[in-house]
């Protein structure tokens, strides 16, 4: 039992590593390289992001699917728990396997990018949102808090959708699916709050950016915007699950 736990946990870490590993990367690539002189070609703005980000859970599927389910986000996690009968006493350790794996890959991606942060961003005082969410409208926190829980309800339960045999089961196809999910979320409810929809992908991250020496992190920096991104998603996540469950899946017929 334990080697199993054991296994589980290592391919969320893994899983959420490489989906945090092309997600910051790309708004790495954007943010640090986005900006060239006029007539030359820069890396690309909102929709490349959008189209990373969605292949990154792919990815991230693709290596953790088989052996624990590539949950890959609390909110995914406790509403399995709730409704699809995940053990609830693997909810925290999951959780800290994908929080610590996001807190890896943003590492990384930090080390990797170090010469272009201290290029574009010497004092580290506006870059942290290349690895973590912040609100559009600072004084309209509550706005961010409904686009989180807008956002997850509308992952989890499409997951609910695409990963039921009772529906229409996908096959294959299903992590490409849930990442075109991710990909039409981002570019539909990706401007309030940055469409974390995933504490681990935006907690970790942030916890980077603080050991990193990022001013503006949203932790300690006065601003106290972190917990938006994980209060969002879990209430966001039951409420899909909850939908789905009994206004779609309570009619269809039985297997």
């Amino acid at each position: 039992m334990k080697q199993n736990l054991f296994a589980e946990l290592l391919a969320e870490f893994l899983g959420t590593m490489v989906l945090i590993l092309f997600g910051s990367g790309v708004v790495a690539m954007v943010v640090l390289f986005g900006h060239g002189l006029p007539g030359e070609v820069v890396n690309g703005g909102f929709t490349d992001i959008t189209l990373a980000w969605g292949l990154a859970v792919t990815m991230g599927i693709y290596i953790a699917g088989k052996t624990s389910g590539a949950h890959l986000n609390p909110a995914v996690t406790i509403t399995m728990a709730a409704f699809r009968g995940f053990p609830w006493s693997k909810v925290i350790p999951y959780s800290i396997a994908q929080v610590a794996g996001a807190f890896t890959a943003a590492a990384l991606v930090f080390w990797n990018y170090h010469p272009a942060f201290l290029r574009a961003d010497p004092l580290l005082d506006h870059t942290a949102g290349v690895f973590t969410t912040f609100p559009a409208f600072p004084d309209l926190v509550s706005a961010g808090l409904l686009d989180q829980t807008i956002g997850t309800a509308l992952l989890l339960m499409l997951i609910f959708a695409i990963t039921d045999e009772r529906n229409q089961a996908p096959g294959n196809l299903g992590p490409i699916l849930i990442g075109l999910v991710v990909v039409v979320i981002g570019m539909s409810f990706g401007g309030m709050h940055g469409y974390a929809i995933n504490p681990a992908r935006d907690f970790g991250p942030r916890l980077l950016t603080v050991v990193a020496g990022f001013k503006n992190n949203g932790l300690t920096d006065g601003g106290h915007v972190f917990w938006v991104p994980i209060v969002g998603p879990i209430i966001g996540g039951l409420i899909g699950g909850l939908v789905y469950d009994q206004v779609i899946r309570r009619f269809l017929p039985a297997k």
